[in-house]
């Protein structure tokens, strides 16, 4: 049922349905995470037809991801693309410098404004929200570059105001765990291959099947896993009769060493590996 009972969310949805359609044809960068869920069924309700979401497959890309995002299009009612990238081809992308996620949105950006014309629409919409703009985000270069609009951004819209007006949509992935892509894993240094990314996917999935919703299964050099998990799930995996199941499988994953990082679940904790001076670098220029 919806919950359209607030007039603040009302405003922050009429606000958002407004500034799609001012966009005109629109082209969204749908990965199927609550952020471009939100602008997708948004833009379908301002533009309909003249909307499409466009989801990206890659070696990056979490098993049954896809098809989520097939099953949130359909649900929602607009036109979905499916696209594959080639940012694996690219060796700056590989090598996994601290700017990888600039290489990996000009991949993604660019072919999206090759296909402007095929897709018949003029704009490209990502679902970045207020809350992106203070943390390490080189991808928002790349948006810059391609002329992307983020119409969450433009309407103020953290992910408190998203996560609400996905609930008053009724849409699934209101209360969805973030999913950045796999390569997010891999420490800054540590080559990025579809290898890799295949032994974290796999560790992940093995640690939601057994009922872990918030994780992150962290790749180090030396082929080693540091998982993160929320401090309440720490007890849980430190269990001998947990510990003596999961140790075995990751090791025929591929891992070497097994970690469980005490400070538990944290976005973006690789950050901590980017040198203070890039941090400190204007947004413009990361």
């Amino acid at each position: 049922m919806s919950t359209w009972n607030d007039p603040e969310l009302i405003a922050r949805r009429d606000g958002l349905l407004a500034t799609l359609k001012g966009y005109g044809r629109v082209a969204v960068a749908f990965s199927g995470g609550v952020d471009s869920t939100v602008v997708a069924q948004a833009a379908q309700i301002a533009l309909g037809d003249m909307a499409v979401a466009v989801t990206a497959v890659s070696d990056s890309l979490a098993e049954g991801e896809l098809e989520e995002a097939r099953a949130l299009a359909e649900r929602i009612g607009i036109r979905h693309r499916v696209i594959r990238t080639e940012e694996f081809a690219n060796p700056s992308y590989v090598q996994n410098g601290t700017d990888r996620c600039y290489f990996c949105k000009s991949e993604l950006y660019g072919r999206l404004s090759g296909l402007l014309g095929e897709l018949g629409v003029d704009v490209i919409a990502s679902g970045a929200n207020t809350d992106d703009s203070g943390d390490h985000r080189p991808g928002m270069r790349a948006a810059s570059e391609n002329a992307v609009r983020h119409p969450l951004q433009e309407c103020g819209l953290g992910k408190a105001d998203v996560r609400a007006l996905a609930k008053g949509w009724d849409l699934p992935t209101w209360d969805k765990p973030a999913t950045p892509c796999l390569s997010s894993r891999v420490a800054y240094g540590e080559s990025v291959t579809p290898e890799r990314v295949r032994m974290i996917d796999q560790a992940e999935q093995w640690l939601r099947q057994r009922g872990l919703r918030m994780l992150r299964v962290r790749y180090h050099k030396g082929d080693m896993a540091r998982i993160e998990v929320p401090l309440e799930d720490l007890p849980r995996l430190a269990a001998p009769e947990v510990r003596a199941e999961l140790v075995p499988v990751f090791h025929a994953l591929g891992f070497k060493y097994v970690t469980l990082d005490l400070e538990g679940f944290r976005s973006g904790s690789l950050n901590a590996l980017i040198p203070v001076e890039l941090l400190l670098k204007p947004a413009a220029m990361k």
